[in-house]
This record gives structure tokens, C-alpha cells and sequence, in this order.
């Protein structure tokens, strides 16, 4: 199955022996993931995880009053329903498609059988890959806290553009400022003027929601060091992907 069809464009499936990995296949069903699309709200119950290949999927904690924030995001690295398996079957944030795509659906219950299965005192490699990547996770998490407290927004809007960028296979992102500005929970006008900011440094170029980044040194160069401590964790913890290997992110 080449392309996005391949569950192996996913990092944690990628990283499975053979065994595992023929024992889950026939299980997983490629989906679309549309942009907006939301597969779980706050407090509901998850019947499914997905395992995104070239979507890129961000959890919201939403307040009472409607306003949002971003809290992690999570692509082609890893898995979007970490709370079916580390059994709390809930979670207070809201899963949304922030990047159109595709992505590869298992039912829970086949996940946490698998889980189960190859846990205990000899830990199977799945059960393993799965919390390293929930401690990655974590550690996106409380950077994302550290970094909307202490750092500019300026440094935030480059954190958020990069980390976008490790998970798609090309520097271009559709996002108008708006969804920008409710990921970051901040006010729109604050987003554009970050945006402008990073124009005019010719870092990046944006029109009618489509941001292409044209110099990704400098980006990074901008942003404060919350970029880089989230993507070292990932790197020390989770293993690349074949795609990534051999060097190979063109085949769609």
C-alpha cells in the first residue's frame, strides 16, 4: 500500500516487528481526516484510536465559556486516544483535525487487548512504543503550559509553525489566523501581527490562509528553546520512521 495508504507513514507502526505489526493490519482502516473534523469531544467516550499518517490532529481544552487552547498537537508520530489504553476511556480535551489528511482507525478495545497483551514483566514492543510516546506527549504538553506563560507570541507562532512542519511532508500549511488564534488562545489580531512580523523577516510567506515557510533555520533561530526540548524528547524516545530512514517523504 503505498503512499498515505501505508499505516507504516506512521511512526509507532512503523516501529512494530513484523509479527505485531501483520497481527494488527487487518484491523486498521485508512479514513480521511477533513480539516475541522472533531473525533472526540470533552467527557466522551472513545470507541476508537487513529494512528495519523499525514494529518495532523490538535487537542483542545475547551472552557465553559467556548474559548480554547491548544495543549498538544499529534501527527504522523503518534497516536490521537492515549486515555483508552492508559484506561481512563475519557479525557477533558477535544481532539480536531488541524491539518486535512488521512489516518488509520483501530477500535479501542482491539487496542487495549493488544496493549494488555503485550504488557506485563516482559513488555512487548508495542506496549512499550505506546508509552514512550505518551511521556513525549507529556512533555509537549507541560512545555506548551511553560511556553504560553513566559514566552512571546512572536516565539509561540514559531513553535507552533514548526512542530506543524516535523509532521507534514512539505513546508506549506493551510490555517487561516482565526484557527491559529484558537489554537494559541489568543486574539486574532495578535496572531496577524506575529504573522506580519515573521513576513517581513522573510521567514515565512501567507495568503488567504495558506503559510508557506521559507526559511526554516530561521525560524527555528526565532523561537524560544520549548521547540527544541519537545522535539529531542520525541527523537530520544520514539524511533524514526522507514520513511525517514531512507530519506523518502515525497511518495503521497
Amino acid at each position: 500500500m503505498p503512499g498515505t495508504h501505508d499505516p507504516r507513514r506512521n511512526r509507532l507502526l512503523a516501529a512494530l516487528p513484523a509479527q505485531d505489526y501483520a497481527r494488527l493490519l487487518p484491523s486498521l482502516e485508512w479514513v480521511p481526516m477533513p480539516l475541522g473534523k472533531v473525533l472526540y469531544e470533552s467527557g466522551a467516550q472513545m470507541h476508537y484510536v487513529y494512528f495519523p499518517t499525514d494529518a495532523i490532529v490538535s487537542l483542545l481544552y475547551v472552557m465553559q465559556d467556548g474559548a480554547s487552547a491548544e495543549i498538544a498537537v499529534v501527527g504522523n508520530e503518534g497516536i490521537v486516544g492515549i486515555s483508552l489504553f492508559m484506561g481512563g476511556e475519557t479525557t477533558p480535551s477535544r481532539a480536531v483535525v488541524q491539518s486535512a489528511g488521512h489516518a488509520f482507525q483501530l477500535k479501542g478495545q482491539l487496542l487495549k487487548d493488544e496493549f494488555e497483551r503485550t504488557g506485563g514483566r516482559r513488555s512487548g514492543v508495542f506496549h512499550d512504543l505506546l508509552l514512550r510516546y505518551t511521556q513525549a506527549l507529556l512533555t509537549q504538553m507541560a512545555q506548551t503550559a511553560v511556553c504560553n506563560r513566559h514566552h512571546s507570541l512572536d516565539q509561540q507562532l514559531c513553535r507552533w509553525l514548526l512542530l506543524s512542519l516535523d509532521r507534514l511532508p512539505s513546508n506549506e500549511l493551510l490555517m487561516t489566523q482565526e484557527l491559529i488564534a484558537n489554537m494559541l488562545g489568543v486574539r486574532r489580531e495578535g496572531v496577524s501581527e506575529a504573522a506580519g512580523n515573521l513576513h517581513k523577516a522573510g521567514l515565512i510567506a501567507y495568503h488567504r490562509g495558506h503559510i508557506t515557510v521559507l526559511d526554516r533555520p530561521g525560524l527555528e533561530v526565532r523561537a524560544c528553546e520549548c521547540y527544541a526540548v519537545v522535539r529531542a524528547e520525541c527523537d530520544r524516545l520514539l524511533p524514526p520512521s522507514q520513511d525517514c530512514q531512507d530519506g523518502d517523504v515525497s511518495a503521497r
